[in-house]
């Protein structure tokens, strides 16, 4: 077995394709995979991006999402652009199949649930458990999900994960600098409570390089490998090293794709300007629709 076969099954594309909050991200991953590395690698690889890639069109009628529709019209897009032509027929096949049964399941959903909908503190609390990319996407469900999503409390955790401390919002071009939400705080015990934490949340992480997120992907430094993350942490059982000493280095879509092809090491030791189009992405992950503005 090849480093590069053996580099890509460490990715665990297959099994995040059966999460319903890893989908999209794994079909993107499968897409740049086909368009810039499946002629690259060996025939045996190629056989399974290839087969992750029919996975990926069988499981969309499962997942049900508008986020996960988007990633596997650009995975069919990637595979025809890629795969010769009798792949690319089987896997427009696929699709188109698998589109046909997610419509079903959709229309059939919809008569079964009516109009019940989840009160707002239920859906807060559920919500709480969700990491800060699958709670920007909740938030593009429906209104009642936007506004449970945009919950102040939920944002100011994440506002501590990222960023370490939840008391002073990193200064932005339109927001208080530290000194004066200091000196705010010292003078109304209430303040904290007034601040917009998902609107705090996001003016920091886009002006903060180092903290931007496109993939949910990180490299371990223990595990010498690229990573799912939850919440900024290693999701591997045994990595073995506590929460506080892990090395984690964010990483791109397309440092994704070139950890399969190249020597870990370089991903480590490559810096933060080599992802592609990061202000783009960025921008793009915070834009609701129109119906939902």
């Amino acid at each position: 077995m090849s480093n590069s076969t053996k580099r890509y099954q460490n990715l665990a594309i297959n099994e995040a394709l059966s999460r319903i909050y890893r989908y999209p991200i794994a079909c993107k991953e499968l897409s740049l995979i086909l368009r810039r590395a499946y002629n690259k690698v060996p025939k045996n690889l190629q056989s399974l991006i290839f087969q992750d890639t029919l996975t990926a069109f069988r499981l969309l009628p499962v997942v049900q999402t508008c986020n996960a529709v988007s990633a596997a019209h650009l995975l069919l897009q990637s595979a025809e652009a890629a795969l010769p032509k009798q792949k690319k027929n089987l896997a427009a096949t696929e699709f188109k199949q698998a589109m046909v049964a997610h419509k079903r399941r959709c229309k059939a959903r919809q008569e079964e649930e009516g109009s019940v909908q989840l009160p707002q503190d239920v859906l807060v609390h559920v919500f709480s458990f969700l990491d800060m990319q699958s709670l920007v996407s909740v938030g593009l469900v429906s209104w009642s999900c936007n506004l449970a999503a945009s919950d102040s409390h939920l944002w100011q955790t994440h506002y501590a994960i990222f960023f370490g401390n939840s008391d002073n919002p990193l200064k932005t071009k339109e927001q208080h600098s530290r000194r004066e939400i200091d000196m705010l705080l010292k003078e109304d015990t209430t303040a904290k409570s007034c601040i917009d934490w998902r609107e705090a949340f996001k003016r920091a992480y886009i002006g903060n390089s180092s903290k931007k997120i496109t993939s949910n992907r990180g490299f371990c430094g223990h595990c010498n490998a690229i990573v799912w993350l939850d919440n900024m942490k290693c999701s591997n059982t045994h990595c073995g090293v506590k929460s506080q000493n892990q090395q984690i280095k964010l990483v791109s879509l397309c440092q994704v794709v070139d950890y399969i092809l190249d020597d870990p090491s370089s991903i480590a030791s490559s810096s933060d300007s080599d992802s592609e189009s990061d202000e783009e992405s960025i921008t793009s992950f915070w834009a609701y629709p129109k119906h939902l503005q």
